[in-house]
Order: C-alpha cells, then sequence, then structure tokens
C-alpha cells in the first residue's frame, strides 16, 4: 500500500481478497486492453504487478483511446472477480477494479518491440531502447535481483561488523592487469587520472589507517575487450581485513555468498566450499574456473604411452610435453563431426588431435589406432574408464597447450544448460608469476600479493606460488583476492623481479610504499563481480542482461550513441589533439544529430 500518495492509494500488484470493497487509486502502464462486446478491460501494470481494471466504455469513452504502455491512473472499487474469471497465476488474479475515473497521464508512441518475453528481440534494438526494455517482466525481475543482491551483501557485513567506505573514482595509473581508462586534467595539462580498476591501493591504505574491515559497493573500469561475461564498467564488491589469514577472507566471502543465494534462490549452499590448488585445477578441469557440474575430468597418459611408436606422442614426450586425453562420452562420430571437433582444438592452440571411438568388442576405431600396441589399447581405455560407444579426445603437446585445449573441449561437450545447480570452488595457491605475451615475467593477480615463501620467490620465481584465490561458480571466475605484502622491503622485492626500477617504483608508487613504512598491519581481501553473480544466479548468458544500461561488446553505447566526437575546444581546453588515424576517422564520421540537453 502506499501511505499519504496524492498520486495513488495502493500499488497494483499487493491488492488481493480482503481490498474488496475498497475504493483504490492505482496508476502505472497499459499491459493490453480487450474488447468483450460492450465491456472493456484492460490490464494496468506497476513495479509491484499488474490488476485487471473493468471499464463501461458509455461511462468512460476514453477507455477506447488507450493503447499499450499509455501511462494512466485508475480510480474505483476493488471487487472480487466472477466466478469462473480467476486467473490463478496472478497474484492479484482473485480480483478486478472497476474503473470509476480514468486519467491519462502521459501517451505513448508506437512501441518499437512488444514488452513482453515470448518474444526474441534483437539486442541492439533493446539497448536503443533501453528503457523500454526494461520495463519487460525478464528485465525488471533481474533489476530486483540485483537490488536484493547488494542490500544482503550490505546487511551481512553490517553484521559483521564491517565499514562502507568510498575511494576515491579519479586516481593515479597502476599495473593491475588490463589498461586503464584515461581521463585528461584541464587544470594540469598533459597529465591524467586514472578510472579505477580497482580500489586496490586504497583499501589497502585503509587498513594502514586502522578501519580494520572495510567494504565498498565499487564501480570499476577496464579498458579491455567485452565479453559475455565482461564489461568496461562494472560493479564489484571489495572488501579488505586487517590482521587477517586466508581462512578468514575466504570465510567471510562464503558468508556473503551464501545470503545473497538464500535471498535471490531461496536455498541453502553448503559451506565451506570445494578447495582446489591452481595446479590441480587445470591438470583435472584444463582451466582454473573449473565448471563442477560434470565430471569429463583430464587423463593424463604420459605412462600408457612412455614407451610408444606412434611419433606424434614420442615427440611431445621427449620434448618434455605430455600426452592428456578426455572421455567424451558416447557421441555420434561421423568423419565431420570429427573434423569438426579437430579444428574446434586447434583453434584453442593444439596443432592436431587423436579421437578414439571405444567399439562394441572393445576394440578402437581411430586413424592412429594401427600405432598403438594392444597394452597402450588396454590401458587407455582403463585409464579413461571408457565403454562401448565412448570417444576419447587426445591431445599431446607441451603441459599448458594441452592442459588449455582439453579444457576447452570438456566445456563445448560437457557443459550443462541452464543453471540449476550452484557449484562454488576455491581455487588456491595460484602461481604468483606468469608469461605476459612478449614472455616476460609479470605478475598474475597483481604486483601486490603476497608469496607463500619469499625465499621461493627471489631464488625461483617461475615456480613461485602466492597467496591468493578466486572463487568459481558453475565455471564462471566471480572474483579475486590475495593476502597483500604488508612489508615494503618485500614489495621492493617484488618490483625488482618484474623489472619495475626504484625510480620508476618511485614515481609510480611512492606514496604507497612511503605508507607501508608505518607499522602496516598483516591483511588481505578479495573482490567478486556482483554482476557476474546475479547473472548466474538469475540464469542469464550475459552479464549485460543484469546491467541497467550496459556496452555492447565493440564498447558502444546505442542508446546515448556514447562515444562520441567532442567539440575542438573541449580538447584545446584539456590539452589533447587528436592523431591523424583519428582525424581522419573523425571526418569521414557522419555530422551527429544535435543532442537533446534538455534536463530536469
Amino acid at each position: 500500500m502506499v501511505q499519504n500518495s496524492p498520486m495513488r492509494t495502493h500499488r497494483a500488484g499487493e491488492l488481493g481478497a480482503d481490498d474488496a470493497g475498497s475504493r483504490v487509486t492505482v496508476a502505472g502502464w497499459v499491459q493490453r486492453r480487450r474488447d468483450h462486446g460492450g465491456v472493456e478491460f484492460f490490464d494496468l501494470r506497476d513495479a509491484s504487478g499488474l490488476i485487471q481494471v473493468v471499464v463501461d466504455p458509455e461511462e468512460h469513452p476514453s477507455v477506447h483511446d488507450l493503447r499499450m504502455e499509455f501511462c494512466v491512473r485508475v480510480t474505483g472499487e476493488v471487487r472480487r472477480r466472477p466466478e469462473g474469471t480467476e486467473n490463478p497465476e496472478l497474484p492479484t488474479g482473485d480480483v478486478e477494479i472497476g474503473a470509476a475515473d480514468i486519467e491519462i497521464l502521459a501517451p505513448s508512441k508506437t512501441l518499437p518491440f512488444m514488452l513482453d518475453d515470448r518474444r526474441d528481440v534483437d539486442e541492439m534494438v533493446r539497448l536503443k531502447h533501453r528503457y523500454l526494455d526494461l520495463r519487460r517482466p525478464r528485465m525488471a525481475a533481474n533489476l530486483r535481483a540485483r537490488s536484493k543482491a547488494t542490500a544482503a551483501i550490505r546487511r551481512t557485513l553490517d553484521g559483521e561488523g564491517f565499514l562502507e567506505v568510498e575511494t576515491p573514482t579519479l586516481v593515479n595509473s597502476t599495473p593491475e592487469g588490463a589498461r586503464d581508462m584515461l581521463v585528461p586534467s584541464r587544470l594540469q595539462q598533459g597529465e591524467f587520472y586514472a578510472l579505477p580498476q580497482s580500489p586496490q591501493l586504497f583499501k589497502q591504505l585503509l587498513m594502514i589507517s586502522g578501519v580494520e574491515r572495510y567494504f565498498q559497493i565499487a564501480r570499476c573500469y577496464r579498458d579491455e575487450d567485452s565479453r559475455a561475461d565482461r564489461q568496461l564498467e562494472f560493479t564489484q564488491l571489495d572488501l579488505e581485513g586487517a590482521f587477517w589469514a586466508e581462512d578468514d577472507v575466504l570465510d567471510t566471502i562464503e558468508t556473503v555468498l551464501a545470503e545473497v543465494v538464500r535471498d535471490l534462490r531461496g536455498i541453502e549452499i553448503a559451506t565451506p566450499f570445494q578447495r582446489l590448488t591452481w595446479r590441480d585445477a587445470m591438470n583435472r578441469f584444463g582451466t582454473d574456473k573449473p565448471d563442477l557440474r560434470f565430471a569429463m575430468e583430464i587423463t593424463d597418459l604420459s605412462d600408457v604411452f612412455a614407451d610408444t611408436g606412434f611419433g606424434v606422442f614420442s615427440s611431445a614426450l621427449e620434448d618434455d610435453g605430455t600426452v592428456k586425453a578426455i572421455n567424451a562420452g558416447p557421441q555420434e562420430w561421423p568423419r565431420s563431426r570429427a573434423d569438426a571437433i579437430t579444428d574446434r582444438a586447434k583453434e584453442l592452440g593444439a596443432k592436431g588431435l587423436v579421437w578414439v571411438v571405444v567399439e562394441e568388442d572393445g576394440a578402437v576405431r581411430s586413424p592412429v589406432a594401427k600405432f598403438f600396441s594392444d597394452t597402450e589399447t588396454k590401458g587407455l581405455i582403463e585409464q579413461l574408464d571408457a565403454g562401448p560407444g565412448d570417444v576419447i579426445l587426445i591431445a599431446a603437446d607441451k603441459w599448458r597447450t594441452v592442459v588449455d585445449v582439453l579444457g576447452g573441449l570438456r566445456l563445448d561437450l560437457g557443459r550443462p544448460q541452464g543453471h540449476a545447480e550452484l557449484a562454488f570452488l576455491w581455487v588456491v595457491d595460484f602461481p604468483l608469476f606468469e608469461e605476459d605475451e612478449d614472455g616476460e615475467i609479470t605478475f598474475s593477480h597483481h604486483p601486490f600479493t603476497s608469496p607463500a615463501s619469499i625465499d621461493q620467490m627471489r631464488d625461483d620465481p617461475e615456480n613461485a606460488i602466492s597467496r591468493a584465490y578466486d572463487v568459481v561458480l558453475n565455471g564462471v571466475e566471480l572474483g579475486s583476492g590475495s593476502i597483500r605484502i604488508h612489508d615494503p622491503d618485500v614489495q621492493r622485492q617484488v618490483f625488482e623481479i618484474l623489472g619495475i626500477d626504484e625510480e620508476t617504483a618511485e614515481r609510480r608508487f611512492g606514496w604507497f610504499l612511503e605508507a607501508l613504512q608505518y607499522g602496516t598491519p598483516p591483511h588481505g581481501g578479495f573482490a567478486f563481480g556482483i554482476d557476474r553473480l546475479v547473472m548466474v544466479l538469475q540464469n542469464e548468458p550475459s552479464i549485460r542482461e543484469v546491467i541497467p544500461f550496459p556496452k555492447t561488446q565493440s564498447g558502444q553505447d546505442p542508446m546515448t550513441g556514447a562515444p562520441t566526437w567532442v567539440e575542438p575546444i573541449q580538447l584545446r581546453e584539456l590539452g589533447v589533439e587528436l592523431g591523424a588515424e583519428a582525424k581522419l576517422r573523425k571526418e569521414a564520421s557522419p555530422s551527429p544529430e544535435p543532442a537533446d540537453t534538455q534536463t530536469d
């Protein structure tokens, strides 16, 4: 019920049999109108739901003017629907409003698409008219779920003694794994702010400040290519705790996630979550974000083929590589399918793929079966626990290539549709460093992650383990965290290994390194993507479906036209000049239509 509102007395979706006989005023949109021979019906919808309105057209001829999505206000009496006309699928299906007065608050143009969930609509059309798309039941439900998720997060962390603190959104550029979104400064021309990829250094400063338990629903920005679970701008839960070890962080995140799932799904999830080391996850599933809702684990066959005469396998093993396989289970396996899967393996990085089909008599069918000894064939079937009709896919190459390829094929062939089951997982003990595209050593998470062993980090950085951890749900990485470096000497050693000289470290992080010298407590934290979490819990294939106003995969906004060219005077004020390529693009671009800049 809406208390003391001049516009309406009740919300449409909250009316029921107990309100029969009451005079009410409701307001909302016309979902549909029906003419039943002398009596008009229309469904009025607001954010709470919808109610059927019955109109005598002789008393209210304006009802003939109503069209879908007209915004109206109705005053009338709530009454029970005649017996046999109730709608059990509707919360308000036992009642209706007999209209005494109808006021059109705002008409609507003809809709660019129907606002229901029964029709597929081109995404670009939906995004161009996102304000209409958000009226659809599915999208409105996603918005409510997102709100409930953030409410559950705040409620839980407040109960755990966390302090909500905002951090700046105009910051210094720091390396965190993706390109920064840069903002030129007008007052200091030639210098730039960066939008935060995360509040990483500021939340560590809060630990030095004595906050001890911090959290924030933070807006973050990364200049990287979009995909189904990634956007240029996104929202994450960001938290940090002083005097924390790994278990403190993981226990807190599990508590938060359990509360969110309880509010959105109405179910209890088991805690603590299963834990896998990064190495085990890669060896068994070929990814550091494994989907545990199905098996099809990777099996090592290096021992089976240790003395093989098959050149592809023997060459890989002699070159310190490996031979691994997955049992894809019973599959229809015509030559066309085999070729398609082989092409897919090459897309994933393989030079080729060996496939084997187990026959009814225990023999195998494969283009390379003649190169296998009886012992190798028997060992292959036993190791993969393969039965008649099963298809075995084998890759031989360097370890990382093999697990990446088989991990990708595993998802292609086995990943279940939908998200009825929730399989949470912690992946721990990540490598501290990794190679970048140029073969140079770089950090795996970020350069402020604590090593598990300082000695190993210094003496054997390629194999050093970090105190970092990821939480995964149904094969989607929700977020990452780590125990941080709180010793400035260790932090400088990390910079040295990464090739960041003292001058560069001082220029980019001097203010942070200075702060570390004032009694910094041991601390750790975590951040997970709220968009991704709600995406999975709402059974959506893309985070664009749970973000109110998202960008396309090319980073554009079809509704506002962003990004757009700006006036030359704006660039001059910032001391910014377009490069030659950008100037050519601008000259070739059509002149934009004047924008409607009227505001309230």
